[in-house]
């Protein structure tokens, strides 16, 4: 089946007799996290779901989803409010710094979660923030128990806490078998980044 014809074959739309929202943690050390909740992000386009991203990580180095995301013909808002992988890649920014920017947004998701402007949020790189201490466990669990009832929340990044991921509904673990980068191939646009 191609794009487009969905509307010309009659397809079943599946509609839950209760709608709620999910936590979704997507964590492990393989390749693909983000690129897991994106194709949820674009799977909330085609049911005219309102998206939220907000990278807790991402900021200092270009990402290919922050223009794709644009050419979506969708309601997604992406903010790259990270100031990059602490101690990685020659990030000169301190802890404090880091710390500071996460704190930041972990502000703006509760503003955007009060406002109830999403039906998907994801959080990306949230454990990895977690784990680094940029955020505390006991904020990112408060954040949890705040969600609204129909908000699905999607977690993303390396080193899931336990305790978030007992409260979460689903949780996926990404595997790493293989990874061109320890062959020292160069990270790759539009694979990589």
């Amino acid at each position: 089946m191609t794009a487009g014809t969905a509307k010309e074959l009659k397809v079943r739309h599946l509609d839950p007799k209760k709608r709620q929202g999910l936590v979704v943690v997507i964590t492990g050390d393989g390749k693909g996290k983000t690129t897991s909740a994106l194709g949820m992000a674009l799977r909330a386009c085609g049911h005219d779901m309102r998206v939220g991203i907000v990278q807790f990580m991402k900021g200092d180095m270009y990402a290919g989803e922050w223009d794709g995301v644009k050419k979506i013909e969708g309601d997604i808002e992406l903010l790259a409010t990270g100031m990059g992988f602490v101690g990685l890649g020659g990030n000169s920014f301190s802890f404090e710094e880091h710390r500071e920017a996460a704190q930041k947004a972990l502000e703006l998701v509760r503003a955007r979660m009060a406002e109830k402007r999403y039906d998907l949020l994801i959080l990306d790189e949230i454990n990895n923030a977690l784990k680094l201490g940029l955020l505390d466990l006991d904020q990112v669990l408060s954040l949890l128990s705040a969600r609204p009832f129909e908000l699905h929340l999607v977690l993303t990044g390396r080193d899931a806490d336990p305790a978030v991921m007992e409260i979460a509904d689903t949780v996926s673990e990404v595997r790493e078998i293989k990874h061109a980068f320890r062959r020292k191939i160069e990270p790759q646009p539009g694979i990589d980044y």
